[in-house]
């Protein structure tokens, strides 16, 4: 019998019906649900079902999102994962993305994205249109973030490490939709971590509770009038979810609580949702909030390249690779690094050459000290006199938008291969840098020459 706080057990008590409570404590020693949430991006559920040797189980907090059988083993190294298919998340995280209601277009800031289910989320839901920022103020746990923003194929991020005040301060007002997924107490993860239960402490969930509103207050400057926040936590504790959005609308009266929308869970505060192990989640709480005003049209701003040498080459390689620049035309060389920047911008970002003759990259002075850790794609890197591309610029491709590729399907022991960095045999016919495919999602490049691919896949990231 996990052994939980007694405080704990008197505050759940208090909050739920006799019935409730006694579910609670009879299935707090049940098995956590396990999840994954497919990723649209580069895969659809069917094609996932098909790929996947396990049974996939519908959740009633996203279309996307599945349950799967408990003791399921080595997700991480199953192909599919490794070319971003699917993210392994605890199937009630999902619920607050959900609340959100993501539309294309929309510009979403993410504020505590890490480790970055709910920011890969909202990318599959904006589909490569508009803008996503994750920020995570641990520099370890950001790189983190960056790395599945790179591995789920997201062109259109831009990743920081910054504290909330300061980074909602610079991007006052320029945000549709805010997700402010807090740091808590974490009694939705008492299930599946018993360190989550020997932490807890009643001192400890009221301060999450000041931080979650401070971290509140500051999100609530990004916010344009007319736009949407959704305040979520994974605990279940009044004072971190319904004491910080009461104590929120108190100082806040251009905010309104409005109806999550959405029939999972439990209501609290008559709008925003609770889900309890009952509901089939191991816990969150999700408010969503409206700043008065309208949504008017907004001057996004824009990225613009210059013409550089190194940048003209640049493009040359982009149109040898792709077809029709699928990922935009606003290339900036930072040092040896070469991006491409999301087309939507919060404010104007001009690169080399651009604002005036051989001037460096400005960003407009609102954006410094922001912590940015990757402003949209990484291109490749400018090695000597040659550029080469990178990983996660091919993990952002689909099959259509490449002009050389090889592909390899479940059984060919080239893909173990490839996964373990070695080089794999290809048709004589392909030259130069060439995408491989999984099933026709794809998981990497390397260079055709002669009849062998020679692998470019990252090392960090290789099979043992």
């Amino acid at each position: 019998m996990k052994n939980l706080p007694e405080a704990h057990l008197n505050k759940m008590k208090e909050m739920l019906s006799q019935e409730d409570y006694q579910i609670y404590l009879h299935g707090i020693n049940d098995n956590y649900y396990r999840g994954i949430r497919i990723n649209t991006l580069k895969c659809t559920a069917e094609k996932a079902k098909t790929l996947l040797p396990f049974e996939l189980k519908e959740t009633p907090f996203c279309e996307n999102g599945f349950y799967i059988p408990f003791e399921t083993q080595g997700l991480g190294n199953l192909p599919l994962h490794r070319a971003g298919g699917f993210y392994s998340q605890e199937p009630s995280a999902m619920s607050a993305v959900k609340v959100l209601d993501v539309q294309k277009g929309d510009r979403v800031l993410d504020l505590c994205a890490a480790p970055g289910g709910k920011s890969t989320q909202i990318a599959a839901a904006l589909g490569g249109t508009g803008l996503l920022w994750s920020n995570e103020i641990v520099k370890s746990r950001a790189n983190i973030l960056l790395s599945n923003i790179e591995r789920m194929g997201i062109p259109n991020a831009v990743v920081s490490s910054c504290r909330p005040d300061r980074l909602c301060e610079a991007l006052a007002g320029c945000f549709d939709k805010v997700l402010v997924d807090a740091p808590c107490s974490g009694e939705g993860m008492f299930r599946r971590d018993d360190t989550a239960v020997s932490e807890w402490s009643a001192e400890h969930s009221l301060s999450c509770a000041e931080r979650q509103l401070a971290i509140l207050g500051s999100a609530a400057d990004a916010l344009r009038e007319g736009g949407e926040l959704v305040y979520s936590t994974c605990t279940f504790s009044r004072e971190e979810n319904e004491g910080v959005v009461e104590k929120f609308l108190e100082t806040h009266h251009d905010f309104e609580l409005v109806d999550c929308g959405v029939s999972f869970g439990r209501r609290a505060l008559q709008k925003a949702v609770r889900i309890l192990p009952a509901d089939g989640g191991e816990g969150h709480f999700a408010a969503k909030l409206r700043k008065r005003g309208e949504l008017e049209f907004n001057n996004y701003g824009q990225a613009y390249a210059g013409e550089t040498p190194q940048l003209k080459a640049a493009f040359r390689m982009y149109d040898e690779l792709f077809k029709d620049r699928p990922f935009g035309s606003a290339l900036e060389i930072t040092g040896d690094k070469i991006l491409i920047l999301p087309e939507i911008q919060p404010v104007p970002i001009f690169v080399n050459g651009s604002s005036k003759k051989g001037a460096e990259r400005q960003l407009n002075g609102a954006l410094r000290g922001t912590g940015i850790l990757r402003a949209g794609l990484l291109f490749g890197e400018i090695k000597k006199n040659r550029i080469e591309p990178c990983h996660a610029l091919f993990m952002a491709a689909k099959k259509e938008q490449l002009r050389s590729y090889v592909e390899l399907s479940d059984g060919d022991e080239r893909l173990e291969r490839f996964f373990r960095g070695e080089e794999i045999e290809v048709d004589d016919s392909l030259r130069g840098f060439t995408a491989v495919l999984y099933e026709g999602i794809t998981v990497g490049f390397g260079k055709a020459v002669g009849g062998v691919l020679k692998n470019r896949y990252p090392k960090g990231l290789r099979a043992v």
